[in-house]
């Protein structure tokens, strides 16, 4: 049988199919091609799976990811997918109580893997800066949709349906922007615990701790937990540039091929910045993101897996 992965909490999955709901476990706890990541299966992912009974079964296979939502887990030393063939990323923000914060929308942006992102402006109700009302336009400019919206006085939630409908939306954002809130006025009950701010850091509180779907009638919502800062997944240092498409038109004319925009000469993206054609604070976080993964001793993308280590170790007794 097929289903898809509508929740995870200690190795038991709660898988949701034409026939209902099952709670499975990974039939002998290795799942196939799963080795490089933190974890085998997340919240969205399509998984064959044999009942054992009417309200259990085994899961024997993961079906290939279309997108992903996926971050660095530094504590695991390994990529860890969050969130499954979703069909839009929300990274909700607030103006303030935490404030608005720009570089943590571009990782937002960055570990979203093929799959579109929409920049949620909530506790529009607050005041907010002019700086960061540049920086949402900038957002714009560059193709990303911008949406602002009050989880307490409900303005904006109509026009967040109509975007929503008919879709799979992960809701990722810092912990305090009112994830849990929007949740709960979107769905019009209370399925999601929120929580306040602290005054002393003016950071939020982690009121969710687990991914979960939520069937909202018209469209489906993944709640993500909370998070402060999270870091950009471990890969080719390429991929990046993805993320900002606004090197794009400026790329190709690098005198290296594959350039990174760094510290290699005559690269045409850093003299678009010098020439106020690419904003300096977006290349900034850039250059901020492409440091962390510089940062790993062994990235990723150089490593043998497991068994090609395992594999090598033997060859070299042999020998």
């Amino acid at each position: 049988m097929r289903g898809v992965v509508e929740r995870g909490v200690n190795n038991i999955f709660t898988v949701r199919c034409e026939e209902g709901r099952y709670l499975c476990r990974i039939k002998g706890k290795v799942l196939a091609d799963s080795n490089s990541e933190y974890n085998p299966l997340a919240v969205g992912d399509l998984v064959d799976f044999m009942p054992v009974s009417d309200t259990e079964g085994l899961i024997t296979a993961r079906a290939p990811r279309r997108n992903c939502f996926q971050r660095w887990n530094p504590k695991g030393d390994a990529n860890q997918t969050i969130v499954a063939n979703t069909d839009l990323v929300v990274c909700v923000c607030s103006t303030q109580s935490p404030p608005f914060r720009p570089n943590f929308v571009d990782r937002v942006i960055a570990c979203s893997r093929n799959v579109p992102v929409l920049i949620l402006l909530n506790k529009c109700d607050q005041a907010i800066d002019e700086q960061s009302l540049r920086r949402l336009e900038l957002y714009r400019g560059l193709g990303f949709q911008v949406l602002s919206v009050s989880a307490l006085t409900g303005e904006g939630l109509e026009v967040l349906r109509g975007v929503l409908r008919g879709k799979t939306a992960a809701f990722v954002g810092q912990s305090g922007v009112g994830k849990s809130s929007l949740v709960n006025a979107l769905t019009g009950t209370v399925r999601q615990k929120t929580g306040d701010v602290s005054e002393k850091y003016n950071r939020g509180k982690h009121t969710t701790t687990a991914s979960a779907m939520i069937d909202a009638g018209e469209f489906t919502i993944i709640d993500t937990p909370g998070v402060r800062e999270f870091s950009v997944w471990h890969d080719d240092p390429l991929l990046l540039q993805s993320a900002f498409p606004e090197f794009a038109a400026y790329s190709p004319g690098c005198l290296y091929p594959g350039c990174l925009h760094d510290s290699e000469p005559d690269c045409a993206v850093k003299k678009a910045v010098d020439g106020g054609l690419i904003d300096p604070d977006r290349y900034g976080s850039y250059l901020r993101i492409l440091d962390s993964l510089k940062d790993e001793k062994v990235p990723l993308w150089q490593r043998r897996t497991k068994k090609e280590h395992s594999n090598a170790g033997k060859n070299s007794q042999r020998s």
